[in-house]
């Protein structure tokens, strides 16, 4: 390993304003990667969205079963968002903004999503295919908890008990804008 000496004029010499046109052009070229976090004991992106796999899950204050619950969630399938890791623990945040840790063997990898639970009063379409033009193939209520099959270019492909279509990714709790789902 080389060693760097720092001088006032910058590393081996080299003039502050030539650090600035060396910088612009790697970030302009896209030579410099934005880091994705991952988890210290999963080595998992976070955060991520994953769901509860079992209808009883205590969630807790802190990072073992001495920290108090907090509330205990009662539905299975419910999309939880991965903030934080501590050995076997995971801290997670709901749809509402609760926070607290869990067990990670009380968690599922399988994603589901919310529709549009900040929506009252209003029925969100389902399409058949992934186009706003595309006939409708349900209405959906919101807080409709719903499988995520895939999601690509701003639509999801969901599903549950009677119905199967395509929403856009903007209505669902449960995937990031944007985010690729197989």
């Amino acid at each position: 390993m080389t060693s760097t000496t720092l001088h006032p004029s910058g590393p081996r010499g080299l003039r502050p304003k030539c650090l600035v046109a060396a910088l612009a052009i790697l970030l302009a070229s896209g030579g410099v990667a934005e880091a994705q976090q991952v988890g210290t004991a999963s080595g998992l992106p976070v955060p991520r969205y994953v769901s509860l796999k079992s209808d009883h899950v205590n969630l807790r204050e802190g990072p073992s079963k001495e920290h108090r619950t907090l509330w205990i969630y009662q539905r299975a399938g419910l999309p939880v968002e991965i903030t934080a890791e501590f050995e076997t623990w995971r801290k997670i945040r709901d749809s509402e903004g609760t926070e607290g840790w869990v067990l990670h063997s009380l968690l599922s990898g399988r994603r589901t999503a919310l529709v549009a639970p900040w929506k009252k009063d209003t029925f969100l379409q389902l399409r058949r295919s992934a186009s706003d033009g595309a006939a409708v193939a349900a209405n959906l209520q919101p807080s409709v908890l719903t499988n995520v099959k895939r999601c690509d270019d701003g639509w999801c492909h969901i599903f549950g008990d009677n119905y199967d279509g395509y929403i856009q990714e903007t209505n669902l709790w449960g995937v990031y804008p944007d985010e690729k789902v197989d």
